[in-house]
């Protein structure tokens, strides 16, 4: 299924994937896949957003229901059925994240006593940390956008939970760390190593979900927080893949945010140290020439993670201008006026995918559905971007 080539909109790519994935009425059997679906719900509420139309945002609400419906309970495949939490369906209806939600890889999850093959693993089912704090920043962007605070509540239940599975300490002398990937149940891990930014993304999320509680219900996470931020303390952030940069940029754009609604206490050298490392990323990305290569030896949804990210900069601009009592002002904003030049890079990366002819590359075509959508929030990257109420136009 292909969109056109000229004047494609996020809009005609986001109808299209509702159909392909089964969202839409009219669509095919679902089909549904966390990181992916994560990034659709941010980019329809953008087009509710810019259109005011309420096809999109209940094109939201119904990603949410089908995505807790599906990832929240057991496979077909599977032995076990229900809730992966274990609670009754009625129990479940209202707390479907309280279990975690599975990844949704076509392969079912590898079991404790099979062998671990680092090729393989990729292709099972399991729940990954990172894909859940992604799902946990959609429920914010949508009880930001409905005012409903059921989504906040299922966003806090899900941030605790991950937080009791994934964290662990193999001595009481070694320090704690995250496990990168867990068995469907969180009962064992299924890749021990831990991923270079989870404890990074999990602390900046964590606060965004306790922001959203701001004069309402309390949600506790004021221990889950100082474990993360103890793991954070002396991490090294500098990567040069486009997409870990892409999330670096992401994460520096919601702590300036937090910090400019005064709902982030913190002092902001983890904001420095953030955005610094972003820039050594995008030197060493940069000195690769990666954006060089032919289609079939790259991976869209990894350059466009970057050029996501990369929209933030002039968004922390803008809001650093705003923001006039702001500490490290004339620091934060020479390192944002350093990251300015490499703004265009975004929009080189969006032309190179907008092409047909470089979409009919299997490099594409493997992960099409996880392209496509990160191809629209690059296109219209404020609804994942922004974590203020976005207002009808």
């Amino acid at each position: 299924m292909e969109f056109p080539e000229h004047e494609t909109t996020a809009s005609d790519i986001m109808e299209m994937f509702a159909r392909k994935t089964g969202l839409s009425a009219s669509g095919n059997r679902p089909k549904r896949y966390l990181w992916t679906d994560a990034f659709a719900v941010s980019n329809f509420l953008q087009l509710y957003h810019q259109t005011g139309e309420q096809k999109y945002l209940q094109l939201a609400l119904d990603l949410v229901d089908q995505v807790h419906q599906t990832l929240g309970k057991h496979r077909e495949d599977d032995p076990r059925s229900g809730w992966i939490s274990g609670l009754e369906e009625s129990d479940g209806e209202l707390h479907p994240t309280i279990g975690g939600l599975r990844i949704g890889k076509e392969l079912g999850e590898r079991s404790s006593s099979h062998p671990y093959d680092e090729r393989s693993e990729w292709d099972h089912d399991g729940q990954y940390y990172h894909y859940l704090t992604k799902w946990i920043h959609a429920l914010h962007q949508v009880s930001s956008v409905t005012e409903d605070t059921i989504f906040s509540q299922w966003a806090c239940e899900l941030a605790k939970t991950i937080h009791k599975a994934f964290v662990h300490q193999e001595r009481p002398e070694e320090p704690k760390r995250l496990y990168w990937k867990m068995s469907i149940d969180l009962t064992y891990p299924l890749v021990s190593s831990m991923g270079r930014h989870d404890p990074l993304d999990g602390l900046v999320t964590y606060h965004e979900v306790r922001r959203q509680y701001v004069g309402a219900s309390k949600c506790d996470l004021d221990d889950e927080i100082a474990d993360l931020s103890k793991i954070c303390s002396g991490s090294i952030w500098t990567t040069g893949d486009p997409l870990g940069i892409g999330g670096l940029l992401f994460d520096a754009c919601r702590i300036l945010q937090m910090i400019a609604d005064e709902t982030y206490a913190e002092d902001q050298t983890l904001l420095l140290k953030v955005l610094q490392s972003s820039i050594a990323g995008l030197q060493h990305f940069v000195a690769q020439s990666t954006l060089e290569h032919q289609p079939e030896k790259r991976l869209a949804f990894r350059e466009l993670g970057l050029a996501i990210g990369l929209h933030g900069v002039p968004m922390m601009l803008a809001l650093l201008e705003n923001t006039p009592g702001l500490g490290s002002r004339n620091i934060l904003r020479d390192i944002l006026n350093n990251l300015m030049p490499a703004v265009s890079v975004a929009k080189s990366i969006e032309n190179f995918w907008l092409s047909a002819t470089n979409r009919r590359y299997e490099s594409w075509r493997a992960h099409e559905d996880i392209n496509m959508v990160m191809l629209a929030t690059s296109l219209a990257p404020e609804g994942f971007l922004n974590l203020k109420a976005m207002k009808l136009k």
